[in-house]
């Protein structure tokens, strides 16, 4: 029987590999970037009694303390009755801080169990990582406000005045926590170090930016360290939105939250990009 003589002359075949970092996604990994987004948002609304339920109770507990146990005894402030100039105030005061919670949590958790290489083996850029985790505390932020706000109708007569303020300084507001969240969460390396930037600095700091007050009433030294305060722009902004009466130059809100947002942003993908405390 005879045999077809073998080609020995066939050139070697030579496999290529997609280089390393290559990606298949085009410029932006949209698939990737919205699965960590769900991931994010599923996170806290699978306990949202505690991320979502138990903060709304909270601050309608403030609520009652300070506009029935005080709000009588409070005159108007700029005309506004006291429970109105209040109210806006602790929305966007529960806001603030549960976007803050949302990322940080997620990160440091995840550092503590082990499982932060969950994100960090997918093909997701540190542009992505950072987008991704942010809008997630952002969501939660504005779900405990909605939440919080519609709680506030059946006791606060409520009047928009400025959608546009309530909308960008709601967005924004959160957005910036969120940032702010994501920083911590990578920084940490304990539980205690979130606690301690939590108690020490983003409460005194919200609490001290008129959520309760007016910042006119304040000695003026303590007006100004409220104006460089960026938490007194944030609340300002938002209860402008209802009442129509700024305290503050709301140009410089917008622009400050504006870049502040930018520089954070660039702050969180430069700690992604380099693996500052998430890599070994």
């Amino acid at each position: 029987m005879s045999s077809e003589p073998q080609n020995t002359d066939t050139p070697p075949v030579h496999h290529t590999w997609p280089a390393q970092g290559a990606r298949r996604f085009g410029v932006v990994n949209w698939i990737g970037l919205w699965t960590l987004y769900l991931r994010e948002v599923r996170r806290f609304w699978k306990v949202v009694f505690q991320t979502v339920g138990a903060p709304v109770v909270t601050t309608l507990l403030f609520l009652a303390i300070f506009s029935l146990a005080l709000g009588s005894l409070r005159p108007d402030i700029g005309g506004t009755p006291f429970t109105n100039y209040l109210a806006p105030g602790l929305v966007i005061m529960a806001m603030l801080q549960n976007a803050f919670a949302n990322t940080s949590s997620s990160l440091l958790i995840g550092k503590v169990q082990g499982n932060v290489v969950d994100i960090l083996m997918p093909p997701l850029s540190a542009g992505e990582l950072t987008t991704a985790i942010a809008l997630g505390g952002l969501t939660r932020g504005l779900v405990v406000g909605v939440f919080t706000f519609l709680g506030m109708t059946f006791f606060v007569d409520f009047t928009l005045s400025n959608i546009w303020a309530v909308l960008y300084f709601a967005v924004s507001g959160s957005l910036l926590m969120s940032f702010m969240g994501m920083l911590v969460g990578i920084w940490a390396e304990k539980f205690d170090h979130m606690q301690a930037i939590t108690n020490f600095i983003i409460t005194p700091l919200t609490f001290l930016s008129g959520t309760f007050y007016s910042v006119e009433q304040l000695p003026e030294p303590a007006q100004i360290f409220s104006s460089f305060n960026p938490f007194f722009y944030m609340i300002d902004g938002f209860r402008y939105g209802f009442i129509g009466q700024p305290e503050g130059n709301l140009l410089v809100g917008v622009l400050l939250l504006a870049g502040l947002n930018i520089i954070l942003w660039i702050s969180c993908y430069i700690m992604f990009d380099r693996g500052y405390r998430i890599k070994a």
